[in-house]
């Protein structure tokens, strides 16, 4: 509007009714033009943040920190598991205990710096290794074994099942390091029956031939999520159905921007209700003093602090379009559609879907793993369904990215196979 009113003025030859004319409208007329203009925007900004869904607070982040280097206030990240802070032990006693047995006994875990396909590889492979037991007494030969390890996928299964209870969309989580730490498992011992059961193991060592270059000991990973002891603002009050009660847990003491999902047992939660400065449990326990809460932090830029890793997310970054369309449940029927979905993650920065082709149910080629192997689907038959493989291309990767490309990949196929649960979804590279 100012534009047009600008043109007519300077249209105007007649410069003393062009001066009168722009008085006029700069002292009333440009007012009302900026009124409506600020009007406008708030009404747009209305729209948007009616399909803001809640999911953009539980966005889970991921990275790996040296163990020395692990910072116990850091603004929003905490170590997956809480005992990985303390330094792994070993105790020869257990392990001449497990020898005796004839059973593997897990020494310690490790993180393996290469990539997913070369990983397993030498996982099948089952092939064991050397490595040195020292004491106080001396050193003993043993053997070991490496096996995928399973602790932090399982944390991800207990935020699966955390989801659930809270009644919240589940998203995959993009966390490729958790994939690639391996257990070092005890299969024998040159001298296992010798052992002084009363020793201590001063130092605890394997080499890994072609693929020691690849280990890292003594990194543990970090998410952004926090468990909490919450305590009820108040009273239990009963809830409007007279039977169960109403649990507020205020939020304004631990942050209102960030998630917060309810753990605890499935019997006491009915269902819980979200504003923006508290959580509300409707359940039958009448009495309660706290409940167990994980707090999802949303990602802060630290000023003093740098990561040593890169950080993965299972952001979006989609814009109104995607949201509306997630919001309303569309059905997804077209490949631009598909394609959609999948650039709207961070993740796929750098990466371009190709081709979607559906084939006849057969054995899986493509070169992705399933990231939610324990969403049990009781309906479908795994051997009929047909498969969807999803062709990517990569471009403008940079280096330090290069060995987390399959992890990624299968981030995203494994996204579109929460969609498309009558596929069995595969990817592959151009």
């Amino acid at each position: 509007m100012k534009d047009i009113i600008r043109d007519r003025l300077n249209k105007m030859e007649d410069l003393e009714q062009r001066r009168m004319l722009k008085d006029l409208m700069t002292g009333v007329f440009l007012n009302l033009v900026e009124y409506q203009e600020t009007l406008n925007k708030q009404i747009e900004q209305r729209v948007f943040d009616e399909v803001v869904p809640l999911e953009e607070r539980h966005d889970v982040y991921v990275t790996l920190c040296p163990r020395e280097d692990l910072d116990p206030i850091h603004e929003f990240l905490y170590p997956i598991l809480p005992e990985d802070a303390a330094p792994q032990t070993v105790y020869l006693s257990e392990a001449s205990e497990a020898l005796a047995r004839k059973e593997e006994m897990n020494l310690f875990t490790f993180y393996m710096e290469c990539g997913q396909q070369e990983l397993q590889s030498l996982l099948k492979s089952n092939r064991t290794f050397r490595g040195e037991i020292v004491t106080s007494e001396g050193r003993h030969a043993i053997t070991v074994r490496l096996k995928s390890s399973t602790a932090y996928i399982s944390k991800i299964e207990e935020l699966y099942r955390v989801f659930r209870k809270n009644s919240l969309p589940w998203k995959s989580i993009n966390a490729p390091y958790v994939f690639k730490f391996v257990d070092c498992v005890l299969v024998g011992s040159d001298d296992g029956d010798a052992w002084d059961k009363q020793h201590v193991v001063k130092e605890l060592s394997i080499h890994l031939e072609e693929f020691e270059s690849y280990k890292r000991t003594n990194l543990i990973p970090l998410w952004n999520i926090q468990k909490l002891d919450m305590k009820t603002g108040g009273f239990p009050v009963p809830a409007s159905d007279r039977i169960n009660y109403e649990h507020v847990l205020p939020l304004r003491k631990t942050g209102t921007e960030h998630g917060y999902l309810v753990d605890g047992d499935e019997s006491h939660i009915r269902y819980i209700k979200r504003s923006e400065e508290d959580i509300t449990i409707v359940s039958p326990l009448e009495k309660s003093d706290s409940w167990t809460v994980l707090k999802i932090a949303g990602p802060v830029a630290t000023r003093i602090g740098r990561m040593e890793f890169p950080l993965f997310s299972n952001n979006k970054r989609e814009g109104f379009a995607g949201k509306y369309a997630r919001q309303e449940g569309r059905s997804v029927r077209s490949k631009g559609e598909i394609a959609r979905m999948i650039h709207a993650f961070q993740a796929a920065e750098g990466l371009e879907l190709e081709e979607v082709q559906v084939v006849a149910p057969g054995p899986a080629l493509g070169i992705t793993y399933p990231l939610n192997g324990f969403v049990s689907d009781h309906v479908r038959v795994e051997a009929d369904k047909h498969r969807m493989i999803l062709r990517f291309s990569k471009h403008g990767i940079q280096p330090e990215q290069a060995i987390f490309l399959d992890d990624l990949l299968s981030f995203l196929v494994s996204e579109i196979q929460l969609a498309f649960p009558e596929y069995r979804c595969e990817g592959e590279w151009m």
